[in-house]
């Protein structure tokens, strides 16, 4: 899964020092408050709103059988953020993954969300994925710009695919990335090591 990531592992960002850990059932209650504290709108992008404790309870029994790898960004003991790495290794698409990550508003705009997407993204090269895909709701530009300087590309919207507690609905956008296809191209130009976790 992370073989060759070790944890912890601290990051300087503008934030401060910046702790990254695999979450474990330890965790349940510090995530749970980070979730509830989130605004509403950005647990749109996730399939369920992890700010339930039944949500974050079965996250927690997925984690626990190897399906999700989830990191958590602590800063002075808090968790500020979450990016976590899907995978169904009894699917039609084995060699996909899903890069889910949400952060903490006080953190937004000092180096964490691009930190925790980095992490995250070397956790998924480490699992051997082919592919990733990460989806968010059109207008959190500064997500969609993070990953794609990360060399995701939009595949898909989904309109009107998510609704609000208001009732109001959303569009999606699908971001992919193919790391297979990356690591050919760097193969055949004689960089075999520069796509590495």
């Amino acid at each position: 899964m992370s073989e060759t990531r070790c944890y912890p592992r601290h990051v300087k960002t503008d934030a401060g020092d910046i702790e990254f850990r695999l979450m474990t059932r330890a965790d349940e209650a510090a995530v749970m408050e980070f979730a509830q504290k989130l605004p509403s709108h950005d647990l749109l992008f996730l399939p369920r709103n992890i700010s339930q404790p039944k949500v974050l309870s079965a996250w927690v029994h997925e984690i626990e059988r190897g399906a999700i790898t989830s990191l958590l960004a602590v800063k002075a003991g808090r968790v500020v953020g979450c990016g976590t790495l899907v995978r169904d290794p009894h699917s039609w698409s084995p060699h996909v993954g899903e890069i889910r990550m949400v952060v903490s508003l006080d953190v937004r705009g000092q180096g964490v969300g691009r930190a925790l997407s980095q992490e995250t993204f070397a956790v998924a090269l480490g699992a051997g994925l082919g592919k990733l895909s990460v989806q968010m709701t059109v207008d959190q530009q500064a997500a969609i710009a993070l990953f794609e300087s990360l060399g995701f590309k939009a595949e898909a919207l989904l309109r009107d695919h998510v609704r609000d507690v208001d009732g109001k609905t959303h569009d999606i956008v699908v971001l992919g990335h193919n790391v297979a296809q990356v690591r050919a191209q760097m193969e055949a130009y004689g960089l075999p090591d520069a796509v590495q976790p």
